[in-house]
């Protein structure tokens, strides 16, 4: 990913992002895709996933390396909106690329993924013991592949027009606040980052 250097993302910031936006992408070599939801261990430098067994990316992946892309708000940034000109469309977004090899977890390391996905976004699921009984887990450990990915790069972009004006920042940010869903979300992600507030 090409990043200029006062696009670049502190590494703390990168952190902050894998677990904010925690369903990437995962490619392989092959230019397989999978889309999968991601758990990342700073202590570690580690991400753990889960997929289904049927999905036959999984095979041949251990030891090899594969690259996993998370994506945060994006949206197109019209010339007309700066203060001054000229000026070209742009889109702004903000990416984290991961590079890491990966290996295959066994059954009980698979479930504790899943067991630890649940408890970041549902918690209170582990009380329906209809869903977290013994005989289901047995029946999903065998349906599922779990995969550590051992990171060594890690590398992240927020392109939010931090090189134009305070001006033309306030403009986009203006704008983006009466768009659509997406437009809005960046407008929100440039206010987490105090990026077009004057």
């Amino acid at each position: 990913m090409y990043i200029p250097k006062n696009l670049q993302m502190t590494a703390s910031s990168v952190n902050q992002f894998i677990h904010e936006y925690g369903f990437g992408c995962l490619v392989s070599a092959n230019l397989t895709c999978s889309h999968l939801p991601f758990l990342f261990d700073e202590k570690y430098n580690v991400l753990y996933t889960h997929l289904a067994k049927a999905n036959t990316h999984w095979q041949g992946l251990a030891g090899k390396e594969v690259l996993i892309i998370f994506s945060g708000p994006h949206a197109y940034i019209s010339p007309t909106w700066y203060d001054k000109g000229p000026a070209v469309p742009t889109w702004n977004y903000a990416a984290v690329h991961v590079i890491g090899t990966v290996s295959l977890l066994s059954e009980t390391e698979t479930l504790n993924v899943v067991n630890q996905t649940v408890e970041k976004y549902e918690p209170s699921l582990f009380s329906e013991l209809g869903i977290f009984s013994e005989q289901l887990n047995a029946k999903l450990a065998k349906a599922i592949v779990g995969l550590k990915i051992d990171i060594t790069n890690i590398e992240g972009k927020q392109k939010l027009g931090q090189q134009r004006t305070q001006a033309d920042q306030l403009g986009v940010f203006q704008a983006l606040q009466q768009g659509d869903l997406e437009a809005q979300l960046l407008a929100e992600y440039m206010k987490k980052h105090e990026i077009g507030l004057g």
